[in-house]
């Protein structure tokens, strides 16, 4: 085990709030306003969203799913391996299946692609890679861009997960001024934690 001076993991930590700070921006930079449009109104007015995505990807997307349920909208997360054993019964025509690989060809997630247009179900993708699999085949493409991985070997999916999520937040933000979704329904479901203390707090 390899001891580091402070000054090492300064470096370490500062690297590592560059590399997703810059990746943030980027993905800000390769913003789709059309998409995301198109993406936030198909979300507001589904019957049902499922999000799916491998590792990090993963993470973002169940990060996704908590959101929306946070606003009301029926949402869950799918993992790929259960989407493709039934799990995509969960959808019927009309609603949204969000999926999301940084490099668009990820082999787990295409397999839905057919199920979801078979049954009608409006398939939303979020990749760096446009011209990727998983973007062409999708009803609608939200683009994101990775600058670099935290780590040194540039391989963990660090930045890459921060500005996956930054879209997702970003939506869900969008989709919570389109349903005029107000703070005493949040305050409602969220009757626990400092969050919910404070909400429900009566004079």
């Amino acid at each position: 085990m390899k001891q580091l001076s402070l000054p090492e993991l300064e470096s370490i930590a500062a690297r590592a709030f560059q590399c997703e700070g810059a990746s943030v921006s980027a993905t800000a930079d390769v913003f789709d306003a059309q998409a995301f449009s198109k993406a936030a109104y198909a979300v507001a007015t589904a019957g049902r969203i499922a999000a799916s995505g491998c590792g990090h990807s993963g993470i973002a997307c169940a990060h996704l799913a908590h959101l929306l349920c946070c606003i009301e909208r029926p949402a869950r997360f799918l993992p790929p391996s259960e989407a493709v054993h039934g799990g995509l019964g969960f959808l019927q025509e009309g609603d949204v299946m969000v999926l999301a690989s940084r490099g668009g060809e990820t082999d787990e997630l295409l397999p839905i692609i057919d199920v979801c247009h078979a049954k009608g179900v409006v398939v939303v993708a979020v990749t760096e890679n446009l011209s990727s699999s998983l973007a062409c085949r999708s009803d609608i493409v939200l683009p994101m861009k990775v600058t670099c991985e935290c780590d040194r070997y540039n391989s963990q999916g660090t930045a890459s997960f921060v500005a996956l999520a930054s879209v997702f937040d970003a939506l869900q933000a969008a989709v919570l001024e389109i349903t005029e979704y107000t703070n005493d329904r949040f305050a409602l479901i969220h009757p626990n934690g400092a969050v919910g203390k404070r909400l429900n707090k009566t004079e």
